[in-house]
């Protein structure tokens, strides 16, 4: 049962003390104050019993798996089928009751992308750096009108103890990949998380977001150099929210590391350890932020990869094929800032974001040229790469962004010295500037132009030019921080 009470009363003692400081109040005009109050609280006990009766009923269906008042089911269906692009939620959410409404959720993403671009796409490669993973983000695109990343998302509460999502992306070749696919708890105690299946590692801050959060249409180079595009953890992960008034999470996670930079190596034991701290809070009432600390270790047994004059083709007629076998050691500090007048970002808002990369790999390289024999020795190197970018909302429904990003081929150390002649050398720097302009209309569509003056490759400055559109059906839940 709510109490009404200390409300009433403040009521009364509002109403007494604006009386007038004198005898002259008649007795006629406290009786008339006194029906008055009388009135209202009887007024607001009809309208909390109607609420409470509310509130069990809510409760009662949420005990019961499956079943959801209708009132509940439309006010949540319309809370749900948003698209927050304009804004993000202040806060991860580790519940979401509400897509049970759809039993399950059924969310989807369109995009579709133009690209025009002054240097062929087939001949991107990033100098110094030996390329890996699935492709998946890495490189300007295509040429022309294509069919962007386009995702499908399922999830619902299993029962009061577990929540699961399934997100396929479907790409402009026709092809179907299982971006995530994971169940979660959703009842420890202490604010510990449990997760397990297949889910974007939380490694830096933009590795975990899907591809239609970005702020730009491509990602930053060091995910590209430094992870083949997005890190995609199998295993199980542990997150421990600290009960102190300062926000601390530390995770762990722990995976079969068969996503770039490791490799596939058919055992039974792990392959992959991610750890990670974050800290944030609010400064005032229009200001937040969060930093955020994390380490990847990997291990890979004749991981491929492109080499930088090949071009990424390894494997066919007439090109080369190279892998590493070894230990790679991913350093990752990031940060992110945001400014929005009094908290309220619908209007006007600010956030500037920046991660930095640090990667080490130790182990042995080898290298198949024709039918001559291997060429196989030590192979050690030290790389980094950063990047920072600023978003400003302007006006509501426009936003404009900037972004610099920058790679240090860093240091190569071979044990055998024909190994030079066919592995990418240090000595150049990629770096890329970007500039965005984006319109959302509505919470369901945004249409963006960016411009890059990409050098990625040495001596070569390619002018790239993007239309993309993005639009949401379904249900689709606020994003994290």
């Amino acid at each position: 049962m709510l109490n009404y009470t200390p409300v009433m009363g403040a009521i009364a003692v509002a109403l007494s003390t604006g009386l007038p400081a004198h005898a002259n109040t008649s007795e006629a005009e406290l009786q008339q104050l006194r029906s008055q109050v009388q009135e209202l609280r009887q007024q607001y006990e009809q309208r909390l019993q109607a609420l409470e009766a509310r509130l069990n009923q809510a409760q009662q269906a949420t005990a019961t798996p499956g079943t959801v008042p209708v009132a509940a089911a439309t006010t949540t269906q319309a809370a749900t089928a948003t698209f927050p692009i304009a804004t993000q939620a202040a806060a991860p959410s580790v519940t979401r009751k509400g897509n049970s409404a759809f039993n399950p959720a059924i969310g989807m993403i369109l995009t579709g992308t133009y690209a025009n671009l002054s240097k062929d796409p087939e001949n991107w490669e990033l100098s110094g750096f030996n390329l890996g993973g699935d492709g998946h983000g890495v490189g300007p695109g295509k040429r022309g009108f294509s069919l962007g990343e386009s995702e499908i998302t399922f999830s619902a509460n299993v029962d009061n103890l577990a929540y699961g999502a399934l997100t396929l992306g479907l790409d402009g070749d026709n092809e179907v990949e299982v971006e995530e696919a994971f169940v979660q708890s959703t009842a420890l105690p202490y604010g510990l998380t449990l997760k397990g299946g297949r889910f974007y590692g939380a490694l830096g801050y933009q590795n975990e977001q899907h591809a239609h959060t970005w702020s730009f249409v491509d990602l930053p180079l060091a995910h590209q150099a430094f992870l083949g595009g997005q890190y995609k953890q199998e295993g199980a992960q542990l997150k421990w929210v600290l009960p102190t008034t300062q926000y601390v999470e530390l995770g762990a996670e722990l995976g079969n590391g068969s996503a770039f930079p490791g490799s596939d190596r058919g055992g039974n034991g792990l392959g992959a350890t991610l750890l990670s701290a974050r800290t944030g809070g609010d400064v005032g009432d229009s200001h937040s932020w969060r930093l955020g600390a994390s380490w990847l270790r990997t291990n890979a047994q004749d991981r491929a990869w492109g080499l930088a004059h090949d071009h990424g083709h390894e494997g066919e007629a007439g090109h080369e094929e190279a892998s590493f076998s070894g230990t790679s050691r991913l350093w990752v500090l990031d940060g992110v800032w945001k400014w929005a007048p009094n908290g309220n970002a619908k209007r006007t808002n600010f956030a500037l974001q920046g991660e930095y990369f640090r990667r080490t790999e130790s182990g042995s390289a080898t290298v198949v040229e024709g039918t001559d024999p291997a060429i196989n020795g030590l192979y050690r190197s030290s790389q980094s790469g950063w990047y920072v970018q600023g978003v400003y909302q302007f006006v509501p429904q426009w936003r404009v962004g900037l972004r610099y990003d920058r790679l240090s081929s860093g240091s190569l150390s071979l044990g055998n010295a024909d190994l030079a002649e066919h592995l990418a050398q240090p000595g150049y720097n990629p770096k890329r500037t970007s500039l965005m302009l984006d319109w959302s209309p509505s919470e369901f569509q945004r249409w963006r132009i960016q411009l890059n003056s990409d050098q990625a490759r040495q001596g070569v400055k390619d002018t790239q030019f993007y239309l993309q559109y993005q639009m949401s059906l379904g249900a689709h839940g606020a994003h994290a921080f």
